[in-house]
C-alpha cells in the first residue's frame, strides 16, 4: 500500500517541489545559526535549513523572481495577496469534443458499477472478482490518461476525475485496484518515461494485460521516504543495476507485473568527486527474476484490493529502465503523488454523494415521535453539514484538475489541501450518515460500515494528513519567509527601494489600523455572493497577519513549532476551501443554473462558519500559545453564546441548514449537479 510517502521530510519536498532557499532571519539582520539536529522535522524542514544557507544571492535572487510570478492562489494567501488568476472564474476546460466524449463514457461506466460489480461480495471475498476485472478492462478503465495512440482512452485531468467520482461512489476497494495501477503504479512512465519506455509498457498497462505498482514505503521508511533502504548497485560495465530490498504495504503488489521502484544508488558529484547515496527509480519487470511477494495482507478496509510486502533479491535491472535521472528519484516520488492527488478528492466526492443519498433516504422514511425525522432540526443540520462538506470536496477536485489542465505547474499546495479536506470530510459525512440512520446505520446490510472501514485509509496513504498539513504549512511560510528576506535585504538600500519598502510600511500601517489592505474580490464574485466574498477577504488578511508575526518571531524555528503550523494549515484549507465553493457558485448565479440558489447557500454557509473559525484560530495563536490553555475552553463558550444571543449570521446559518435539508429530501440525496454539468 502506498502509504505515508511524504519526504524525509517535507523540508526537501519545499526545495525540490516548491524551490528556494527561505531565510527569514535575514529580515532582522541576525547571523543565522549553524545546521541543528530537528527529530522528526529532520525532515520536516532542517533539508529546507540546511539547503538554504548553501544557496547564493544571485539564486535567491532568480528563485525569488520566478516564485514571484506563480498564480497559485494557495501559496499568495500567505503573503496577504488575492491571486485570482487560477480560481476565478470557475474554469471550464473542456472542450465540445471532449465533453461529448466524456458524455458517451459516463454512461456504459455507471451502468457497469450499478448493474455488475458487487461492492459487498468484493470485501466478503477480499478481492475483486474476476467478472468486474473483465469488464474493467474492455471499458478502458485499466488506460484512462493513457495517450490513445499507445492503446489508451486518452482522457486530461478533468475528464479522468468525472470517472473517479463514477467508481468512488460505488466501490473504493475497486477504485484502489484501479487508483494504484495507472494513478501512481505507472504515472511515473507516463510523467518522466523515454519514448522507448512509453512504447513498450503503456500499450499492455493501459488493457491490463499487466497491472503495475508503486514501490516507495518500506519496514523502517514511512513518511520518511528519504530513510529507504533498497539499494541498486550498478554493474561495472554500466548496463545494468543489482536492486535488493523489500517494500511493504504495496497495493497491486501480489498482482503487478510493473513496478515502479525506489531504491538508493551510488552518484558521483562531478563538482567535488564525491559519492553520496541518492534514491533513483527504476520501471522493474517482474519477469526480470528475484521478484516476489508474500501473502495478501489482512486490513481494516480496501479489503478488495490487494496489498502485499514485495521483495527484490538480487534483481538485474537493466539501465534503460531508469524513470528520469540517476539520483532524481525523490522528484520522481513526489511528483507522481502530487499529480494524483486531485483524483483522491474526486473519487471521495463520490463516496460522499452515495452516502448523503443513504441517510435522506432513511431520514425520508423513518417516523419516530409521530413525525418524520427529517423535520427535526437536529437531523437537518446533520444532512445539511454533509452536503455541504461534498460540495466543497467536490469543487476542489474539479478545480485542482482544471488548473492542472490549463498547464499550471504551481498546484501542489492546493493538490495537498484537496486531499487532507476530501479524506477528512467523506470520513465525517459517513459518520454522520451512520448516526442518523441510528442502528440500522452500524448493520452490515446497510453498506455504510463497509465504506467507512475502507475510508479510513485515505487519511495516511499517499501522504498522511498530519505530514500534508506540515507540507502545506511549511511550504506557505516558505513562500512568505522569501519575501521578508527581500524586504530585510531592501533595508541595507532603503534610498535604492523607496517604492518598495513605503508600499509596504503603508500595508502594515493599515492592517494595524484595522483598515484592512485594500483587498476585494468585488467584480469576480456574483454580486448575491459580495458578503461571503467580504467575509473571504477578512480571513485572509487575518491568516497572513499571523502568518508574518509568527515567522517573524519564530523565523527558521517555525519548523519546529508543530502545534501552530497545523493551526496554520487548518487555515489555509478553509480560506481555499471558501474560495472555490465562491467561485463555482458564482458561475452557477452568472450562467443561471437550476441549483444556483442552492449552491448560493451552500457556499454562504460554508464561508460563515469558517469566518468564526478562522476569528477564533486567530485568538488562539496570537494570545494563547499554549494549544490546551483552559481560557480557550471558556473563549469558546463565551463567542457560542454571543453568536446565539445577537449574531444574524447565526440565525441565517439554521435557516440555511433548513432550507439545504429540505432541497436534499425533495432531491433523494445531493441537490447539485456536478461541476461538469453531467
Amino acid at each position: 500500500m502506498p502509504t505515508a510517502k511524504m519526504a524525509s521530510g517535507v523540508g526537501r519536498q519545499l526545495l525540490r517541489l516548491g524551490g528556494g532557499s527561505w531565510r527569514p532571519s535575514v529580515l532582522l539582520g541576525q547571523p543565522r545559526p549553524g545546521p541543528t539536529h530537528r527529530a522528526y522535522v529532520s525532515g520536516a524542514a532542517q533539508a529546507a535549513v540546511e539547503k538554504s544557507e548553501s544557496l547564493s544571492s544571485d539564486a535567491s535572487a532568480k528563485e525569488s523572481q520566478a516564485k514571484a510570478e506563480s498564480k497559485s492562489f494557495a501559496a499568495g494567501m500567505f503573503k496577504g495577496q488575492l491571486t485570482t488568476d487560477q480560481v476565478f472564474p470557475y474554469p471550464s476546460v473542456l472542450n465540445e469534443e471532449q465533453t461529448q466524449f466524456l458524455k458517451e463514457l459516463v454512461g456504459p461506466m455507471s451502468r457497469f458499477f450499478e448493474e455488475v460489480n458487487d461492492p459487498a461480495k468484493n470485501d466478503a471475498l477480499e478481492q475483486v472478482e474476476e467478472t468486474t476485472l473483465k469488464g474493467l478492462k474492455e471499458l478502458g478503465a485499466f488506460g484512462l490518461q493513457v495517450p490513445s495512440e499507445l492503446g489508451g482512452v486518452g482522457l486530461c485531468n478533468t475528464q479522468y476525475a468525472r470517472l473517479v467520482e463514477i467508481v468512488g461512489m460505488h466501490d473504493l476497494g475497486v477504485g484502489i485496484t484501479l487508483g494504484a495501477h495507472q494513478s501512481i503504479g505507472f504515472k511515473g512512465i507516463l510523467l518522466f518515461g523515454t519514448k522507448a519506455q512509453k512504447e513498450k509498457y503503456l500499450p499492455k498497462l493501459a488493457s491490463g494485460e499487466t497491472l503495475a505498482a508503486f514501490c516507495l514505503t518500506e519496514p523502517a521508511s514511512g513518511s520518511d521516504a528519504a530513510s529507504i533502504r533498497s539499494s541498486a548497485v550498478p554493474s561495472p560495465c554500466g548496463s545494468y543495476y543489482t536492486l535488493n530490498g523489500s517494500k511493504i504495504w504495496i497495493s497491486n503488489g501480489g498482482l503487478a507485473d510493473i513496478f515502479t521502484v525506489f531504491a538508493k544508488t551510488p552518484v558521483k558529484d562531478a563538482s567535488t568527486g564525491t559519492t553520496k547515496e541518492k534514491i533513483t527509480a527504476f520501471v522493474v519487470e517482474r519477469s526480470f527474476g528475484g521478484v516476489t511477494h508474500g501473502p495478501p495482507e489482512k486490513k481494516m478496509g480496501i479489503k478488495a484490493s490487494n496489498t502485499a510486502e514485495v521483495y527484490f533479491d538480487g534483481v538485474r535491472v537493466p539501465s534503460e529502465n531508469v524513470l528520469g535521472e540517476v539520483g532524481g528519484g525523490f522528484k520522481v516520488a513526489m511528483h507522481i503523488l502530487n499529480n494524483g492527488r486531485f483524483g483522491m478528492a474526486a473519487a471521495l466526492a463520490g463516496t460522499m454523494k452515495a452516502i448523503i443519498a443513504k441517510a435522506v433516504n432513511h431520514a425520508t422514511n423513518r417516523t419516530q415521535f409521530g413525525e418524520k425525522i427529517h423535520n427535526f432540526g437536529v437531523i437537518q443540520e446533520k444532512l445539511a453539514r454533509m452536503a455541504v462538506l461534498q460540495y466543497v470536496t467536490e469543487s476542489m477536485a474539479y478545480m485542482v484538475s482544471a488548473n492542472m489542465d490549463q498547464g499550471s505547474k504551481d498546484f501542489q499546495i492546493e493538490a495537498a489541501i484537496s486531499k487532507i479536506f476530501s479524506s477528512e470530510a467523506a470520513w465525517k459525512v459517513t459518520d454522520e450518515c451512520i448516526q442518523v440512520m441510528g442502528g440500522m446505520g452500524f448493520m452490515k446490510e446497510a453498506g455504510v460500515e463497509r465504506v467507512l472501514r475502507d475510508l479510513r485509509i485515505f487519511r495516511i496513504f499517499e501522504g498522511t494528513s498530519d505530514i500534508l498539513r506540515l507540507f502545506v504549512a511549511l511550504q506557505g511560510c516558505m513562500d512568505k519567509g522569501k519575501e521578508l528576506s527581500g524586504l530585510g535585504n531592501a533595508l541595507k538600500n532603503p534610498f535604492g527601494n523607496a517604492g518598495l519598502l513605503l508600499g509596504e510600511a503603508g500595508k502594515q500601517l493599515r492592517r494595524r489600523a484595522g483598515l484592512g489592505s485594500g483587498l476585494s474580490l468585488s467584480g469576480v464574485v456574483h454580486p448575491e455572493l459580495s458578503r461571503s466574498g467580504e467575509l473571504a477577504v477578512q480571513a485572509l488578511e487575518q491568516f497572513a497577519t499571523v502568518v508574518e508575526a509568527k515567522l517573524i518571531k519564530h523565523k527558521k524555528g517555525i519548523v519546529n513549532e508543530q502545534f501552530l503550523l497545523q493551526r496554520l494549515a487548518d487555515g489555509a484549507i478553509d480560506l481555499y476551501a471558501m474560495v472555490v465553493v465562491l467561485s463555482r457558485a458564482s458561475r452557477s448565479l452568472s450562467e443561471g443554473h437550476p441549483t444556483a440558489q442552492h449552491e448560493k447557500m451552500l457556499c454562504d454557509s460554508w464561508c460563515i462558519e469558517v469566518r468564526l473559525g478562522v476569528t477564533e484560530c486567530r485568538w488562539r495563536l496570537e494570545a494563547h500559545p499554549d494549544p490546551f490553555s483552559p481560557l480557550q475552553a471558556a473563549a469558546r463558550i463565551r463567542e457560542s453564546m454571543a453568536a446565539l444571543q445577537s449574531d444574524p449570521q447565526q440565525q441565517e446559518l439554521f435557516r440555511n441548514f433548513k432550507s439545504i435539508s429540505q432541497a436534499l429530501v425533495e432531491q433523494g440525496g445531493v441537490a447539485t449537479r456536478n461541476p461538469l454539468g453531467f
